[in-house]
């Protein structure tokens, strides 16, 4: 190819007779330069660097030695690469560097601390078996409060997501109050079908009235009322919420704060287009989510029937081993302190059931304990509460 080159053919010529690329012969006859043919290193070179620089034996046995001193004999108890570096300063002057010194650690088996192990996270709604494995679909609702529009105008938003669709909902109001709650969660679940299990936090909105014994919230009974598992989480545990919580944080980036809302009305319209939009670039991830079921035709919500059916607190235990909820406390476990526990209030079987939580093992979820629980016929068939 060379010859070739030199005997006046041009480059690309060259490259189709000989049928290889152009750049391989640009670099032969780089290669060759000026030099003639018979006196051309034709060996192909290696990509590796022809001498590598490694650290002298007699330094790598040196800094272990100094590691072994300042282990045995330093009052600060530090023999780490940082420190093998001071003292070899301080004895002998220019040392290697903190990265030499950490590679000649690794590399000789000298190092003592444990690497982090990472577990994977649970699955979402790993605390509920059916929602765990796909086979149900739980709703998320929630409030964002303290927004105000320009010139005093107050608003709170009721927020609303589903674990495995990505369903969003967002309805901004003047105050989200118990009735807004239930308006709007009829309205949903009236148009898109119910889900298996809704999720609230302790909010009195959500739950109830806390300063009364055996109290049941309007709320829990129009989950109850369509056969929905109401399923209450702790403010503290954040990880609970995570889905409602990261769709709060972006309803308040993408509607909020992008745009300037001159009155109530704008904010609502805004925030439907972007809950039409969200819905509209979900669609395929909700069509892959657990069946919601169809929306009673002939339902009429009565808050003085009877309410049966199941309720789920998800709680920690004290350091007794006990858990707070329905202005009772319960035992479940001396063993098991300061721990997540699921307590399952089956009205039916007037029983509660605890069952406990670890997130490094989400599938392990035996029973704790089980208690009697009778509701009192008067908050069974009354409202006592928000």
């Amino acid at each position: 190819m060379v010859a070739a080159v030199r005997g006046g053919q041009s480059l690309r010529s060259v490259a189709r007779e000989f049928q290889v690329s152009l750049p391989t012969v640009q670099r032969w006859v780089q290669r060759a330069g000026t030099t003639r043919l018979d006196r051309v290193a034709w060996a192909d070179r290696p990509p590796v660097p022809h001498t590598v620089s490694r650290t002298p034996a007699a330094v790598e046995e040196r800094v272990l030695t100094v590691r072994r001193t300042l282990k045995e004999e330093s009052a600060l108890g530090e023999y780490g690469a940082a420190a093998i570096q001071r003292a070899w300063r301080s004895q002998w002057g220019s040392a290697p560097a903190l990265r030499t010194i950490g590679r000649i650690l690794r590399r000789r088996g000298a190092l003592e601390g444990r690497r982090r192990v990472r577990t994977p996270p649970p699955p979402p709604g790993w605390y509920l078996p059916a929602v765990a494995q796909g086979a149900a679909e739980l709703d998320s609702f929630d409030t964002i409060e303290d927004l105000v529009i320009e010139g005093g105008i107050p608003v709170e938003v009721l927020t609303g997501v589903s674990l495995h669709g990505g369903l969003v909902a967002a309805w901004p109001e003047p105050a989200v109050t118990t009735d807004v709650v239930l308006a709007a969660l009829v309205a949903h679940w009236r148009a898109e079908g119910r889900p298996a299990y809704a999720q609230f936090d302790n909010d009195t909105r959500f739950q109830g009235a806390h300063q009364f014994r055996d109290a049941i919230g309007r709320v829990t009974r129009l989950c109850l009322s369509l056969d929905i598992v109401p399923v209450f989480a702790p403010v503290q545990e954040h990880s609970f919420q995570g889905a409602i919580e990261a769709f709060n944080g972006r309803w308040q980036a993408k509607v909020w704060h992008r745009f300037h809302h001159e009155a109530r009305a704008a904010l609502q319209a805004c925030s439907a287009r972007y809950v039409a939009a969200h819905r509209r670039r979900t669609a395929a991830r909700q069509d892959g989510a657990p069946a919601r079921r169809p929306f009673p035709a002939a339902w009429r919500f009565d808050p003085r029937a009877p309410v049966e059916g199941r309720l789920v607190f998800l709680r920690r235990t004290t350091a007794a081993g006990a858990v707070a909820l329905l202005g009772r406390s319960f035992a479940v476990n001396p063993h098991w302190v300061h721990r997540l526990v699921r307590c399952e209030v089956d009205l039916d079987a007037a029983a509660i059931r605890f069952y406990a939580l670890r997130r490094r093992d989400p599938t392990w979820q035996p029973l704790l304990h089980e208690a009697p629980y009778v509701l009192p016929a008067a908050r069974r068939a009354g409202v006592t509460s928000r």
